[in-house]
């Protein structure tokens, strides 16, 4: 990163540049040390300012955001090139506003951001939406997002000055090797479901026999997501999720009929929804002193969608998911899921510990996890195949059978 803007602030006259680091001891120790060793007597440093001046106007200006508060103290300032290092360090609030100051008025230079960053901390979760899973909303342009990845295999220099680095770096707890050294970018500090793995619990479609016992579960939402997933439970009990609707700003009535057009063809043995649901609402007086009103449920059932109340356990939900990703002793897990349901890919391993309750999840983005865990707590059995049976021969011998009127028995 430090090269990379030094080359462009040497190339590029009078290109105003932004270098940042969420901590000013990260910020000292990372870029401001060395830079001052590198250009010294080339550009001259301002450490008042904390910005380097090049020969042809060009500057680099060292920041950071220890809180959260700290970005607005580049509002309204312009900058053509934003270099955030250690990029999961920010919240994706931080990161949001500071592209509002990632512009320039010179002719013939694009704007341009850089990060760079391994798995894990506050700011996994939209890294790896932008540029993992390449989950873009609203006007981000995918052509604008471009992942290098690199490894530790890839640092040359480093392997050949420290070969003892890669060792300490098998040597770490699970997911911190997973990350650091893999590069894993579905594991993470603070995760709370570890046992996620895309390898073990993520399959291509595939024809799912129309005898599979299949069943749905939804968590409500209209300006935040609903979130609908369809399951299907193998002779063995193993459940696929194998479909995912994931709509805002729809009304119940549309949701019901985008869900049934779905599922045209299907044999569908229930679907379990969010108990909030069955909360009345517009709520009136009635003569009889009660209050009288509709719930979205009865909406649903209105609209062809028969829904029943989900199991809204939640410890123990986590932890029968948590059962059902876990590896049996044959080696599989007891869930598993199209890759095309994205959301649900996306968000499951994201899910961090609720700071209160190490037993809970924390709240968030997880709509479409809690849709899982409601189809996970209504314990679906699985179907058997139907058997074809076999007309019984009469035998006269076979006391225990009711025998016709006029027969006689030796």
């Amino acid at each position: 990163m430090r090269r990379k803007l030094v080359l462009l602030a040497v190339n590029y006259p009078r290109l105003n540049i932004l270098l940042l680091r969420r901590t000013l001891p990260e910020l000292r120790e990372n870029h401001i040390l060395p830079l001052q060793r590198e250009l010294y007597g080339f550009a001259q440093y301002n450490a008042t300012e904390r910005v380097f001046t090049f020969p042809n106007g060009s500057r680099i200006k060292l920041g950071y955001c220890d809180t959260q508060g700290d970005v607005y103290q580049y509002q309204g300032q312009e900058y053509a090139v934003i270099g955030m290092e250690e990029a999961t360090h920010f919240t994706e609030e931080q990161q949001q506003f500071l592209t509002t100051c990632n512009r320039t008025s010179k002719k013939g230079f694009t704007p341009r951001m850089y990060y760079t960053c391994n798995p894990g901390n506050v700011g996994h979760a939209w890294v790896k939406r932008l540029f993992i899973d390449r989950d873009h909303r609203g006007d981000e342009n995918p052509e604008d997002y471009v992942f290098i990845p690199a490894r530790i295999w890839d640092n040359k220099a480093l392997i050949e000055a420290d070969p003892g680095y890669v060792r300490q770096l098998m040597t770490l707890p699970e997911d911190l090797r997973r990350a650091h050294l893999e590069g894993d970018w579905d594991v993470h500090a603070g995760q709370y479901f570890r046992e996620f793995s895309r390898e073990k619990h993520v399959v291509p479609p595939y024809e799912i026999p129309a005898w599979y016992k299949r069943f749905r579960s939804m968590d409500w939402g209209y300006n935040d997501p609903c979130c609908v997933l369809w399951h299907a439970v193998d002779p063995e009990g193993r459940i696929i999720t194998y479909r995912e609707l994931y709509v805002r700003q729809l009304r119940a009535e549309e949701v019901a009929k985008r869900v049934t057009e779905l599922s045209a063809g299907e044999d569908i043995a229930y679907t379990v929804a969010s108990p909030d649901l069955w909360q009345k609402r517009g709520q009136t007086l009635s003569s009889e002193g009660g209050f009288v009103g509709e719930s979205l449920a009865e909406i649903f059932i209105k609209a062809g969608l028969a829904v029943t109340p989900a199991d809204n356990t939640r410890i123990a939900g986590w932890q029968r998911l948590r059962d059902h990703l876990a590896l049996g002793a044959d080696g599989e897990p007891k869930w598993r899921c199209f890759s095309d349901c994205v959301n649900l890919i996306r968000q499951l391993p994201a899910l961090q510990y609720d700071p209160r309750s190490r037993e809970d999840a924390a709240d968030g983005d997880d709509h479409a996890p809690e849709a899982l865990r409601y189809g996970i707590m209504s314990r679906p059995e699985a179907n058997r195949p139907a058997e074809t049976k076999r007309k019984r021969v009469f035998d006269p011998l076979d006391m225990n059978k009711p025998r016709k009127t006029g027969y006689l028995g030796c």
